[in-house]
């Protein structure tokens, strides 16, 4: 797909009205709910993989695989942004 010649700013300016179009039309809580709910099942099937934990148990470990993983990229973006500057 063609970016038509646009500037990076200009193809970001363009993603953004494009989601804001699409969130007036949509509420984008239930829109986004299923990519949510299998993101999480993502840390869930990686922490127990054999499904023989108690679901609590199951929901508290994959929180923390998920911050885990939040608290890796933020760490990887914080040294690209440190090496860029």
């Amino acid at each position: 797909m063609s970016d038509g010649g646009l500037t990076p700013s200009e193809r970001t300016l363009r993603a953004r009205l494009a989601a804001y179009a699409l969130h007036s039309q949509v509420d984008s809580r239930e829109h986004l709910k299923p990519a949510r709910r299998g993101f999480i099942e993502r840390f869930e099937r990686q922490v127990d993989p054999d499904g023989v934990l108690a679901p609590a148990e199951r929901q508290r470990r994959a929180t923390a695989a998920l911050k885990a993983h939040m608290t890796t990229l933020a760490l990887k973006s914080a040294k690209a942004r440190r090496k860029a500057a």
